[in-house]
């Protein structure tokens, strides 16, 4: 018996950014600001721990904060990823099982990176996951970064996951729409390749993408959503449109000046973003600058 996908991640997730205080530490008052802001959007739902909540840089005991905070001020509708991904097994497992137990739907699990030589290969990276997927209470998704894990995981390695009952589906974040379109070609039926490269969301949604996990949604959601829906009502021009604008900002926030840049971004656009954890630092007056003119018109 075919088995359906255990849940559909179609539309439009920001992997949500942290806010510290002045100390450094989480603060609440500020995830429920931007939570309950984000809540009134079409957003799908929210990625808990991922890149951009600077999730390398946090406790597991703070990643636990997180998880529950946002768990607790989500509206009932929106669908809450726990990023989990660790390099061991074993850590990914219990924080994994963590998450579910606070209700969280779908773990997001990067590609193991740290001993390159050894695991940049397609059968060291199904080990991984099929352990990980094995012991794990909720339903994976692969998250692959190349850019940030210097770990590509080849695309016959994501197909012969999408076998697994217990792996559902990629985050691509490589930006690369060649290898978007093989694996949406040689996945198994089901199985679900969302993006995380907003400055190709549009062309990645015409080729099949489900959805996309975007850092950039943060700070200018509505913007992201507005293509989501021109693809979902088949208006090309208004996609396009959409996606030529946010082509700029969304560059100059994720590759350009990374998790700083967001933040201010946000702090622009009536979020909190706030300052990042050292070692990443503000970004300078002239990044500011930048950042203040491309999004301009992309208030709210």
């Amino acid at each position: 018996m075919e088995l359906q996908p255990k849940m559909k991640l179609q539309g439009i997730f920001p992997p949500i950014a942290t806010p510290f205080d002045s100390n450094g530490d989480i603060y609440p008052a500020k995830v429920r600001h931007n939570v309950e802001r984000w809540n009134r959007t079409a957003l799908a739902g929210y990625v808990v721990m991922g890149s951009t909540g600077e999730s390398v840089m946090l406790t597991p005991d703070e990643k636990y904060t997180m998880w529950e905070l946002v768990a607790k001020h989500a509206a009932p509708e929106k669908l809450l990823i726990a990023g989990t991904g660790m390099e061991g097994v074993r850590e990914t497992v219990a924080l994994t099982n963590c998450a579910a137990e606070m209700g969280y739907k779908a773990a997001m699990v990067r590609t193991p990176h740290y001993y390159k030589n050894l695991i940049n290969r397609a059968d060291a990276q199904a080990l991984y996951f099929r352990a990980v997927a094995d012991q794990s209470r909720i339903p994976l998704v692969i998250y692959n970064w190349p850019q940030a894990t210097g770990v590509d995981i080849p695309v016959e390695a994501v197909v012969a996951l999408s076998e697994h009952p217990n792996v559902i589906a990629i985050k691509e974040s490589s930006g690369n729409l060649e290898k978007v379109m093989q694996m949406i070609r040689e996945v198994k039926h089901g199985f679900q390749v969302l993006v995380g490269s907003a400055p190709t969301l549009w062309p990645s949604l015409l080729m099949g993408a489900c959805g996309a996990i975007l850092a950039y949604a943060n700070a200018a959601p509505y913007s992201v959503i507005a293509i989501w829906e021109a693809h979902r009502t088949r208006e090309e021009a208004a996609g396009l449109d959409w996606q030529n604008r946010i082509g700029r900002p969304a560059a100059l926030v994720t590759t350009k000046y990374g998790v700083p840049g967001l933040k201010y971004a946000m702090d622009l656009n009536g979020y909190y973003g706030g300052p990042p954890r050292l070692p990443l630092v503000v970004p300078t007056p002239e990044a500011k600058k930048e950042i203040e003119e491309a999004f301009k018109d992309l208030k709210g």
